[in-house]
Order: structure tokens, then sequence, then C-alpha cells
């Protein structure tokens, strides 16, 4: 394992969010929450037949507010987020995927296909070479980035989720744009399959036996409410020891401390650049946290990164990863 690739890559990620979230608030209010779930400009009938067929040309919105309208299925598609990457093969896309970021490694057909450059930084020429009908790209690319590359003349399509909802109505959209509808609704059945199987399992877990659960996936950083990872800790009937914050937060160890979790959970990949240690060896040689509940009874779970960190159709297997953690007796993977 290259652990340093997963370390620039966290890194890159933790970076790139907060890039995100700065300009956020610098933007007028109309460009602060674009929609987050896009829908067709038309109506249903416009844009669908009832076998499922998507009929063209179609108008739809992207996360920036930008309007693109296809003439038919797009043909040529890259694709600068691994999450993107991932939602487009899972329908079925293969051949009409021409590019992707040097980050993405699933599914292992991937590894076919033209490498674009980085997620924060794509190769513009790289690109371009390829003759993209469209390029997607997720919650990787500041809304900055996008700008950039839309003034180079690239067509570049953005989506922001922040639910798991919001994964499976871009997975839908995606399938409307490339008309793969049929194939959109197996995926997304599948992800709605998990939530609930997840929901049922932990129904009978009551307010005061939540456990409270801290996650750290890039040394010294956790997670607050508005984000994914928060909610499937919330799905998983878990506590977010952090959801009193919003996005992403450097860490406070006294007031983890204090907030003593039941369930610690922590990114299997991550390594700290400096000293090599893991997040586990980290987590358990701070100071003091010695007298957490988690670590005092070995309560501590790697996760796959992969699954709970890219908001696509692998999104609900992380959950289930994260519900079995928390309740081993009650979620079974």
């Amino acid at each position: 394992m290259n652990t340093n690739r997963y370390t620039s890559r966290w890194a890159m990620f933790i970076m790139t969010l907060s890039l995100a979230l700065l300009l956020a608030s610098c933007a007028p209010a109309q460009e602060k929450a674009p929609t987050a779930v896009q829908q067709p400009a038309g109506t249903n009938e416009q844009s669908s037949t009832a076998t499922g067929q998507t009929v063209y040309p179609l108008t739809v919105q992207d996360a920036t507010g930008k309007s693109f309208t296809f003439e038919q299925a797009p043909q040529r598609i890259v694709s600068i987020s691994p999450a993107e990457t991932e939602a487009l093969f899972a329908l079925g896309l293969d051949q009409q995927i021409v590019g992707v970021s040097e980050y993405d490694d699933y599914p292992e057909q991937i590894k076919t296909k033209a490498k674009i450059g980085g997620i924060t930084e794509p190769n513009v020429e790289t690109i371009i070479a390829q003759n993209p009908d469209i390029v997607f790209t997720g919650i990787s690319s500041s809304e900055e980035l996008v700008q950039k590359l839309r003034t180079a003349g690239i067509n570049i399509f953005k989506t922001t989720p922040k639910t798991v909802n919001d994964v499976m109505s871009n997975i839908e959209l995606y399938g409307k744009i490339t008309n793969r509808q049929a194939e959109a609704k197996k995926v997304t059945d599948h992800m709605k399959q998990q939530v609930q199987m997840v929901k049922d399992a932990v129904a009978s877990v009551t307010p005061e036996q939540k456990k409270k659960v801290y996650i750290e996936f890039s040394p010294g950083w956790t997670v607050g409410k508005g984000e994914f990872m928060d909610e499937l800790i919330t799905l998983a009937g878990g506590i977010n020891i952090a959801g009193d914050t919003e996005g992403w937060n450097e860490i406070n160890e006294e007031n983890i401390v204090a907030a003593d979790p039941d369930v610690i959970l922590y990114s299997k990949e991550s390594v700290d650049n400096k000293t090599k240690q893991t997040l586990d060896q980290i987590i358990r040689a701070r100071s003091g946290w010695n007298k957490i509940k988690a670590i005092q009874n070995d309560q501590l779970f790697g996760l796959n990164d992969d699954l709970v960190s890219r908001p696509g159709p692998r999104v609900t297997d992380g959950l289930v990863e994260i519900a079995h953690a928390i309740y081993p007796d009650l979620v079974k993977k």
C-alpha cells in the first residue's frame, strides 16, 4: 500500500473542502446554496417516456446553477471525481468514459482510461484532448476550479451532495442525462435497501442507548453536521460527538476526552507523513485519551476510506460498515 498516496489524498480532500467552504461564505447570496439535487428544466413527461427512455433535448442545472442542454446522450465523458466515476461506471458507461482523475481506483476498468491529472489541479490540455461532450465533477472540486475550467472552454457539470438522498438523486440524474435510467434505478434501489436494512436493524436502540461516536479521517480533523459522513453516523443509530459543529473541523483534544465517545471510527489508510504512524496509533498515543471509554474498551474501528468518503454508489456500503462497527450485534456485514 502506498501510504503517502492516501495521506496526500486526504490532505488534498481537507484542503479542497476548506476552500469550498471559504468560497461559499464569500459568494453572493444567490450562489450560497446551490440546488444539491438537480432537476430537469422540463417536466417529467418532457424528459422521459413511460419506458424510462430519456427524451432529448434535455435541459438540467448543476449545483452552480449553470444550465446544460443535451441534444443526445453524451458519447464522450470525462470525470475528475472518484465518486462521480464510480457512479458513471455503475450505470454501465464504460465505453463512454474516456478520462478519469489520477486518484480514481475503482472499478478495475479505470486502468484503461486516460488520466487527466489531479482532482484540484486537473490537466486542462489533457481534458481538451479527450474531446469530451461533458465533464463531471463533485464535492472535491471548488467552484473556483470549475469556473477556471469553464473559462478554458471545458463543459463541466458539478454536484455538491450533502446527504445520501442527494447522492441517489445525482445518480438518477446521471441516468437521465445518459439515457441509463433503468440502470440508475437498479443502483439506487439497492442503496435504498441498504439504508432501510440499517434503519430497521437499529430501530430498537432507544435514545438512552445510542452510542456516542467520534470519527477522524485525517490526522487532527473530524466532521460535523452538514456533511454526508455525519449523516451516516446518524443513520447508523449513533450520536456524532462533533454534531454540534458545522462541516470539517480541526479537533480539540480536550473536548473529545470530555465527550468520552463509546466508539471511535478512523481511516485505515491515513498515515502521518512525518512520524509514519497510522491514525490508530496516533489516536491511542494522545495524552489523556486513555481515559476515553472507546479506548478503554478497545472500540476503535478502521474504515475503508473509499466507502465512507466518496458520495457515490458505494456510500451505503460505508453506512453498513459504520453501523456494524457501532452496533455489531444488530448490524451484520
